[in-house]
């Protein structure tokens, strides 16, 4: 099974969080920000990731931003050496009015371009300031490539809440074990 542990403490926060990338979508999330508990608990479901993250900080800035690179450290971890994964994936993911396209490439290489707006200043609690953040400190600790289009889409809650769906189901493509791949995806022998 591909699982990680990963804590972080610091003056600022602390962070536990549990991964299995071949899971169910089984998920426990608790980071006091009731709108970023849903983002991730969607993530998980869409994901089939079974996902455990307990949370708690001095701001959602410090809590997000933690989240984010803990869950990213989680799996780079839980891939390991990453041989056999597929390693790209992507996922056209509609929500009501809202339709958002993602792609990745787990690269070894942090690259992250989203193309997303967001009309308010706040979701049900959480500062949208937060969402392209946590999508970029994923994404750099992670060491993927991501690509993420809003293709339509009016509601600022139906497209986070798409974008977190297209990620997770790109994730899950991009990780899953080819059985006709021998080794590690890349011509360098290595990512």
């Amino acid at each position: 099974m591909r699982t990680a542990e990963v804590e972080r403490r610091t003056k600022e926060t602390g962070i536990k969080i549990s991964l299995n990338v071949d899971g169910k979508g089984d998920y426990d999330i608790n980071t006091g920000i009731k709108f970023f508990d849903h983002l991730l608990s969607s993530f998980a479901k869409h994901g089939l990731f079974d996902l455990n993250i307990k949370a708690s900080g001095d701001n959602e800035h410090h809590i997000v931003e933690d989240v984010a690179l803990s869950l990213g450290k989680a799996f780079k971890d839980a891939l390991g050496d990453k041989a056999g994964i597929r390693r790209f994936g992507f996922a056209m993911t509609p929500m009501d009015d809202a339709l958002v396209l993602v792609s990745v490439d787990i690269s070894g290489r942090s690259h992250c371009a989203l193309d997303m707006d967001f009309k308010r200043k706040n979701i049900e609690g959480l500062s949208v300031e937060m969402i392209p953040h946590f999508i970029e400190t994923f994404v750099s600790e992670f060491k993927i490539n991501l690509h993420a289009k809003l293709l339509d889409g009016k509601n600022d809650h139906h497209k986070s809440e798409a974008l977190f769906k297209a990620l997770a189901i790109a994730l899950d493509n991009a990780t899953q074990i080819d059985p006709r791949r021998k080794g590690v995806p890349s011509i360098k022998g290595m990512l």
